[in-house]
């Protein structure tokens, strides 16, 4: 690992192996807030295609599609992307070509991003496809696969899909075993590939980024410029410190990210904000995922009783019934089931009356700051700005920013897009200076996550000057009259 070493030196970077977290990426001077630190193709990467959306394996655009007519698997968008994935394709287009048509229904993106990737390393092996400091198999053999701590369950699937990967493939060295340790590293190692709007796109394994820890309170954000991913510092990283990102969503208490952290990273996360005083977490709990007072004034938590017969709010003794909160919470589960079965029918309409309805439920058993109404009050603006109701996608709008200040630090892309989409609507409704005053916020948050050179940020910053000169405009008129 000299030579990536040698690479990270260069940026201000170096690789320390900690007892309790292996790997770990530090940096050796400071960086600066919206600095980038580190960034990096992906060695291999799929888009997460499906019956209803395709997108260009090379770039994992969605128009001007057609389809590898060998394989009738993969994608492109220009003959130069298909040139420009041809090395790697041919072989995959052989394998896959040679599959009957039922069997192409189980070629799912992780198949794929597995044959991607033994496939780049017999093409690096035999020189076909030139290697680097920080672009070669060994910095993918050097990621940990946490194969002694999967359950059984897990174990038989990946044989499954190892099994399916030696039918395509066929290569006579290949073993199913080997195959499914791969598996389990790209369930540890593997990252969503986003958009700037933070929208799925596909999958990348990212082997040197992979090599950065996670913490619930980062130094550092992770995101994609296309399908390049990179690192850029959220506050002042001095030299000698760790970077860090996070690996989950944040937003909830502590006992639900270390479930999230164990589940799917098979870790017990130890940052600051996870080791805290048993008294602080209780009160994290009840306020992220608990019950409100009965007082509409009072903004207390509520804890269980003694006696297992109500919760106590913590702030002004009020006493909730127990059979009270359990029969709200059984009608809130029972529409938002409804609500959930319209949006699959897109019935949007239908869905935006039962989610209303869940609403009003979660305003009357959740605490203000409660996850689970934060997350209704998201499913609400998406289905009114569906539905083109943008009065009413600003109200949720507005209601999700005021929980996202509360759940999330200053500098994070979701309150930064968010504080984006309240300017979009109020612009649209014709509320100009509080479009600036949101553009503004969000221009001040992303140009930190996502730098200032993207298409998206270029066109944000399009968007605040405009609205700037229009607010300017009517201000001047206004003055005139």
């Amino acid at each position: 690992m000299e030579g990536l070493q040698n690479a990270l030196n260069d940026r201000g970077l170096t690789v320390t192996v900690l007892p309790e977290k292996g790997r770990s990426l530090f940096t050796t001077r400071n960086f600066h807030p919206g600095e980038e630190i580190i960034s990096q193709e992906p060695y291999v990467c799929v888009p997460n295609n499906s019956t209803v959306e395709s997108r260009c394996d090379r770039c994992f655009a969605s128009i001007n599609l057609k389809k590898c007519s060998a394989c009738k698997v993969a994608w492109y968008c220009s003959s130069t992307c298909q040139k420009s994935e041809w090395k790697l394709h041919r072989l995959e287009c052989d394998a896959l070509a040679r599959l009957d048509k039922d069997r192409h229904k189980s070629v799912t993106p992780s198949i794929r991003l597995i044959i991607k990737l033994f496939i780049r390393r017999k093409l690096q092996s035999e020189k076909v496809i030139p290697t680097t400091a920080t672009d070669n198999y060994k910095l993918v053999e050097a990621l940990i696969d946490h194969m002694s701590g999967i359950d059984e369950k897990q174990l038989v699937l990946y044989a499954q899909m190892g099994t399916l990967v030696n039918l395509i493939l066929q290569w006579p060295e290949m073993n199913v075993k080997e195959i499914a340790r791969h598996f389990s590293k790209l369930a540890c190692n593997a990252h969503t590939i986003c958009d700037s709007e933070l929208r799925p796109l596909g999958t990348g394994l990212y082997p040197v980024i992979s090599i950065i820890n996670h913490s619930c309170l980062p130094n550092a954000v992770l995101v994609f410029e296309g399908r390049s991913a990179v690192v850029r510092a959220v506050q002042h990283i001095p030299a000698g410190a760790e970077v860090s990102i996070s690996y989950i969503e944040t937003a909830g208490s502590t006992m639900t990210r270390q479930k999230a952290l164990k589940e799917n990273y098979l870790f017990t996360c130890t940052c600051s904000r996870c080791v805290k005083d048993q008294e602080d977490e209780i009160k994290e709990s009840a306020i992220l995922e608990g019950y409100r007072c009965k007082n509409d004034q009072c903004d207390g938590f509520l804890l269980r009783n003694s006696d297992d017969t109500g919760f106590t709010c913590q702030q002004c003794g009020l006493v909730r019934n127990k059979e009270e909160i359990k029969n709200i919470a059984s009608q809130i589960k029972s529409i938002s089931d409804e609500a959930s079965t319209s949006m699959f029918h897109q019935n949007c309409g239908e869905a935006l009356f039962m989610y209303e309805k869940t609403e009003e439920l979660q305003k009357i058993l959740c605490h203000p700051y409660s996850i689970s109404l934060m997350q209704t009050r998201e499913k609400l603006l998406k289905i009114s700005m569906e539905l083109e109701n943008w009065t009413k996608a600003l109200l949720y709008c507005k209601l999700t920013i005021s929980v996202y200040q509360k759940l999330y630090p200053g500098i994070h892309p979701l309150l930064g897009l968010q504080f984006y989409t309240c300017g979009k609507l109020e612009w649209l409704l014709g509320y100009t200076e509080d479009a600036v005053k949101s553009y503004t916020e969000a221009f001040d948050i992303l140009r930190i996550t996502h730098g200032t050179n993207s298409s998206f940020m270029k066109d944000l910053l399009l968007k605040l000057e405009e609205a700037r000169a229009e607010a300017s405009y009517k201000h001047s008129s206004m003055e005139d009259e």
